[in-house]
């Protein structure tokens, strides 16, 4: 399903190593998907090790580089005032399908420990409204990774 947003995310400027720059599309969506992550407060183990999966499949990188991308991701949002910096960045690397396929990846985060909080479901609103994605493809999005977390609960005012 995320096979074309993960290809391109391979493609984008950065190639090797991690930048510290919030212009970098990858550190982007490092941080947006560990923003959505840590929206709740909670940040559970298997959260994190979905997060750190996704960007392993997405990047294609493992070990020390992974890693310095988890933490460059979680160090740009540390600082960040808000969500346009990275969102901005996103809009125009990705396409449109991209753009769709991102906000699944984040649902996919969201869902990983088989609940939905409204705090993750405002963030994953908020952050497909800056990059441009449909209501409708977010909730699509989101009724697909719920229905792929066994024992999802939790509902937003979408549906």
């Amino acid at each position: 399903m995320f096979e074309r947003v993960l290809s391109f995310l391979k493609d984008l400027p950065g190639g090797t190593g991690v930048r510290a720059n919030a212009d970098d599309p990858r550190i982007a969506a490092s941080a947006l998907l560990y923003h959505v992550m840590s929206a709740d407060g909670v940040r559970q183990d298997i959260e994190w090790e979905r997060f750190k999966q996704v960007l392993a499949q997405s990047y294609s990188i493992s070990g020390e580089e992974l890693d310095a991308l988890a933490a460059a991701g979680e160090h740009a949002d540390n600082e960040a005032i808000d969500l346009y910096a990275f969102t901005s960045v996103l809009k125009r690397h990705l396409d449109a399908e991209a753009r769709k396929d991102f906000i699944g990846l984040m649902w996919e985060i969201v869902y990983a420990d088989g609940e939905l909080h409204e705090l993750e479901d405002n963030t994953v609103w908020r952050v497909a409204e800056l990059i441009g994605v449909e209501r409708r493809d977010r909730v699509e999005a989101r009724r697909k990774a719920a229905a792929q977390a066994p024992g999802a609960s939790g509902t937003s005012s979408d549906e």
